[in-house]
């Protein structure tokens, strides 16, 4: 039995999406919101990203990642003072195209507070930072893709992934000398 103090008021609700909808269904909402007259119930739509670094034909390309794909969060009331859901928000973010339904089914749970809060400060944490698609640890081989030191290849002896750079030792003239990249500008190599 769900507990109305616990329910009733703005809560956090997850909503499952079909398949890379999930930018659809939040535009939806946030767009409808006004129109249908949901502004008291509905306050915000929240879907997670980070901003993905790879490299492709030598090109830098930055995507979007999802941190939960197949899931919106919604900032609503859903429920009312005794505990019973509203219809009017219900059915609207439930028959948004796009959606599979609340988490929780017929009588959605909302997000505990520290759950959001952590969802909310990982959003944050990823503002304007760029996060490279792969990943790289010490002793691996790589191939330099960009700049001066292009198509040398080399092994990494450091790793900063706050700052998205790396320390490469590279074979020059015969000597082994470190130089300092970004993740963008080297390739794993294929053993």
């Amino acid at each position: 039995m769900i507990n109305p103090s616990k329910v009733a008021g703005p809560r956090w609700f997850a909503v499952q999406t079909l398949s890379n909808q999930e930018a659809k269904v939040k535009r939806y909402v946030e767009k409808f919101v006004e129109v249908e007259e949901l502004g008291e119930f509905v306050f915000e739509v929240l879907m997670p990203v980070e901003t993905v670094t790879e490299i492709k034909n030598s090109k830098k390309i930055q995507k979007l990642r999802k941190f939960y794909p197949g899931y919106v969060f919604v900032h609503m009331c859903l429920y009312d003072e005794t505990g019973t859901i509203q219809q009017k928000p219900w059915a609207f973010v439930r028959n948004t195209e796009g959606v599979i339904g609340f988490v929780g089914g017929d009588r959605p749970t909302p997000l505990k507070e520290d759950d959001i809060k952590r969802i909310i400060n990982q959003v944050h944490e990823s503002k304007g930072k760029e996060v490279p698609k792969v990943q790289f640890a010490v002793g691996e081989q790589v191939k330099i893709t960009d700049g001066p030191f292009l198509n040398l290849t080399g092994q990494i002896d450091e790793v900063d992934p706050q700052r998205g750079r790396l320390k490469v030792s590279v074979s020059i003239f015969g000597r082994f000398t470190p130089v300092e990249l970004e993740y963008w500008q080297v390739e794993r190599l294929e053993e």
